[in-house]
């Protein structure tokens, strides 16, 4: 005979009790950095997400981008990173190069719309065969020239390299010796510089496979040249000037000179084309001008990669509402709407046409957009090392143009710094 359980009340009660949470009843942590567009764009698109799910709760953790690495880098080393993480393209190898570090986002590939993606789109984000992130935009080195300011000079924009150096003496001699044809954070103008000698030689500083110096030692030297020729001929605004300045890192668009046009352009990112025009006054107009190429060149010269990408936490006790959350912040039309150019120009095509849809990308970025795509699809833009934008590297390459700039190297000092100790120094940090 069948015996019957017959459970008490005060037993279901302690049942209910170790029984496991409803799947959507889940609290994630989010971390990024930006500004206060992203940080009021991205919470107003937690909110939306929390809608549409009741029971999840996403906690922002937000800040401005000094210092944000540093606190990823001790929280993934504790072992207390948040769930949804922002990365810089580049730190990406540097947190899982076996492709470890992060959750395998292939695992939930059914969570994720991965063919809003390009192909080449993935492979950015994939380490060790596992996809570990996926980019919220691509963006790329344009240049950015206040047409107002060079057409009051009696100027055309610059269209070839020869013509750049011209315009920056013009410029002078119409404006004053504190006008220059580009203002550069030091950063810009090192770029700037690369990209003119990897057209000539066809390499760029830093092997994209193998932790080594891939230019030639006299293609190094020819970049120092170059960065200082940019310097010399008036094109570019002087370090020691633009540190007296306020410091020389003080972003572009909060320069006085840029604000009224005595600055007439900037080498940058696509992605922040609008904070370059946010400040300008009313008589000034911004453009985007032909990406400088020389005759006959081995390779494009453009600078390009994801602007910034999303992880997931291999440690988060939710991954299947983290990667619904991911996808639904790169992918859904809603949260496209939302966060509009915040990230930049979006990478998923299902957020892009949104945007377009509704007129939210206006002419400047389509231009840019167009300008890069347009490369990227001709095979004009090759993935950089990672290492080129590594942290400690990155500083190293900074130092020796500081030297340069400040008058206490040689540029053939600082050319066998860069090859000598750049080559020693990526082995160390591969």
């Amino acid at each position: 005979m069948q015996r019957r359980t017959i459970l008490t009340a005060a037993a279901l009660a302690a049942l209910a009790s170790t029984a496991p949470a409803h799947a959507q009843d889940a609290t994630l942590r989010f971390s990024w950095w930006g500004g206060g567009e992203r940080h009021e764009t991205t919470l107003k698109a937690i909110a939306a997400f929390e809608a549409k799910n009741p029971g999840v709760k996403i906690k922002g953790e937000y800040m401005g981008f000094n210092g944000y690495q540093e606190r990823l880098s001790t929280q993934i080393a504790g072992g207390s990173e948040a769930d949804i993480v922002q990365l810089n393209w580049a730190w990406l190898s540097s947190y899982s190069k076996s492709g470890t570090g992060f959750l395998d986002l292939g695992a939930h590939k059914n969570l994720l719309a991965l063919d809003q993606f390009a192909p080449a789109d993935l492979k950015m984000g994939t380490l060790g065969g596992k996809l570990n992130a996926l980019p919220a935009a691509y963006t790329a080195r344009v240049f950015v020239w206040n047409q107002a300011a060079i057409e009051r000079a009696g100027l055309k924009l610059p269209t070839t390299w020869d013509e750049l150096f011209a315009a920056g003496k013009a410029l002078q001699a119409k404006n004053g010796d504190k006008a220059y044809l580009l203002d550069g954070e030091p950063y810009d103008v090192l770029l700037l510089s690369h990209a003119y000698v990897q057209q000539k030689h066809g390499k760029p500083y830093v092997d994209p496979n193998e932790p080594k110096v891939a230019m030639s030692q006299e293609a190094v030297l020819e970049w120092v040249q170059m960065y200082k020729k940019l310097v010399d001929s008036k094109v570019a605004t002087p370090l020691p000037y633009r540190a007296s300045l306020g410091g020389a890192e003080k972003p572009t668009e909060q320069q006085q000179d840029w604000t009224n046009g005595n600055w007439a352009g900037n080498y940058t990112w696509d992605s922040v084309v609008r904070l370059r025009e946010s400040t300008l006054d009313k008589n000034q107009k911004l453009a985007i001008g032909p990406f400088l190429t020389l005759p006959g060149a081995k390779h494009s010269g453009m600078f390009g990669r994801p602007s910034l990408m999303f992880a997931v936490s291999k440690r988060t006790k939710h991954p299947e509402v983290a990667v619904k959350f991911l996808n639904f912040l790169l992918t859904d039309p809603q949260a496209a709407q939302i966060l509009g150019l915040s990230r930049g120009v979006p990478s998923a095509s299902g957020a892009l046409h949104a945007l377009l849809k509704d007129n939210r990308i206006g002419p400047l970025e389509q231009a840019a957009y167009q300008q890069i795509k347009l490369q990227k699809e001709a095979g004009g833009i090759d993935l950089p090392s990672p290492l080129f934008e590594n942290q400690r590297f990155s500083k190293f390459m900074r130092e020796v143009f500081e030297t340069v700039a400040y008058g206490k190297a040689t540029e053939q000092e600082a050319a066998r710094r860069l090859y000598e100790e750049g080559n020693t120094l990526l082995k160390r940090i591969k």
